[in-house]
């Protein structure tokens, strides 16, 4: 996208600006914000769309200033219905996945509101439960559990609350609820099938013999699959269980050894843990060769733009040409990676 210049003396203004607010870090980018917003001004949009924006961008800064100091800390996002009552079994379920995570040490990132949300808020207890709330008629505050820790942030629009609700977490549960829970989920698995989104550890946790995640399983095959609007193991991705111990291994499990991923060009690299022997390597090839354009999967020193960005330079990698619609397949590629015995410790 080219970026339309400022005249002079505006881009000198606000270069002074910037100086008196003393900002230094980042600045190119903080100026490409305040070109945006005159550039705004300039085109004579509408008072309700710069509304629109200006409340956008307010709410993402008290959000990213929410998240901020636990930066460190693997959180995970609990979705599921407001409706669902304490007397609930999938209220327990809630309640107690979030406390086997925060157990494990994971902050629970939750929508604040009451149900599945005030229940994983609970079990998570006040220090390790964020909450990003959505301002509405019928849920005019957060949940007793963020509100009294202050760990909450308020949106006023949807889509910038689903941004904060995914983007910070390394894991998500999904426990049943209606048209809101599904919107968060089905976004969840287009962001990962369009690669918009790292693989991440999905779970769609049910009380015990529950039928609700069986029954949206069974329709994505039989009726999703065949007709081709999705790929063959586009639902690979996701765990379904009625475990509370299932689900909190492939939450913190996913993360064993698999560290993370960056494309660089054509080629997709793996950072682990731990290096991988040859043997091991050798098998990966035997068993995932069929995803790959061409080539094998191979070991890997940090690439070009992986060293000028600093790009965890510590990790061992491995390298190959993936073939990107063949994402149910990468999600099994990393849980053989956790697999592997040199990643026994």
């Amino acid at each position: 996208m080219t970026e339309e210049p400022l005249p002079a003396a505006l881009s000198a203004e606000i270069n002074r600006v910037l100086d008196d607010a003393g900002v230094h870090a980042d600045r190119r980018l903080v100026m490409r914000m305040l070109r945006t917003a005159v550039l705004l001004g300039e085109d004579g949009t509408s008072r309700l769309d710069l509304k629109i924006a200006s409340a956008a961008l307010a709410e993402m800064r008290d959000a990213f200033r929410l998240f901020a100091p636990y930066e460190g800390i693997p959180k995970v996002t609990v979705f599921g219905s407001a409706r669902t009552r304490h007397d609930d079994p999938l209220y327990v379920q809630a309640r107690d996945v979030a406390a086997a995570l925060a157990a494990d040490g994971w902050m629970v990132v939750t929508g604040a509101g009451p149900g599945i949300m005030q229940a994983a808020a609970e079990g998570a207890g006040p220090a390790l439960s964020l909450g990003v709330s959505i301002r509405l008629p019928f849920e005019e505050k957060a949940n007793a559990v963020v509100e009294a820790s202050d760990h909450v942030v308020a949106m006023k629009y949807f889509f910038t609350r689903k941004l904060m609700l995914m983007k910070e977490s390394r894991g998500f549960i999904c426990l049943p609820g209606g048209f809101g829970t599904l919107d968060e989920m089905f976004e969840l698995l287009t962001l990962q099938q369009t690669g918009k989104a790292e693989p991440m550890p999905i779970v769609l946790l049910d009380e015990q013999d529950g039928r609700f995640w069986k029954g949206l399983k069974r329709f994505i095959e039989e009726d999703l699959a065949p007709t081709g609007v999705i790929s063959d193991g586009d639902f690979d991705r996701v765990v379904i269980t009625d475990s509370i111990e299932a689900a909190t291994a492939e939450i913190t499990g996913f993360w064993r050894n698999y560290d993370s991923l960056r494309w660089v060009g054509q080629t997709l690299v793996l950072r682990l843990k731990a290096e991988p022997t040859d043997a091991e390597i050798d098998d990966l090839n035997e068993r995932f060769g069929r995803m790959l354009l061409s080539g094998r999967i191979e070991r890997s020193e940090p690439l070009a733009p992986e060293v000028g960005d600093l790009d965890q330079l510590d990790l061992p990698r491995l390298a190959l040409h993936f073939d990107q619609w063949q994402v149910g397949n990468l999600f099994r590629l990393i849980g053989a990676i956790n697999a592997l015995q040199s990643a026994s410790w």
